[in-house]
């Protein structure tokens, strides 16, 4: 199953609005770069496959 590309450009639009920040055009540019790539290198990651039956790690509480 192929997911869908994200729509970075609205992603940084919308948390522009919520952090009440304004990126001028260079500091966006930037942003939407460095999503992308982040975005490749997960893309393997997330596609590894995993065991149903794996136990979940530990919690630690203090």
């Amino acid at each position: 199953m192929k997911q869908e590309t994200p729509n970075w450009a609205a992603y940084v639009a919308q948390m522009e609005q919520v952090l009440a920040l304004e990126l001028d055009e260079t500091r966006r540019a930037e942003l939407l770069t460095q999503f992308s790539r982040i975005a490749a290198m997960a893309t393997p990651l997330m596609a590894f496959p995993l065991d149903d039956r794996l136990e979940v790690a530990g919690v630690y509480k203090a």
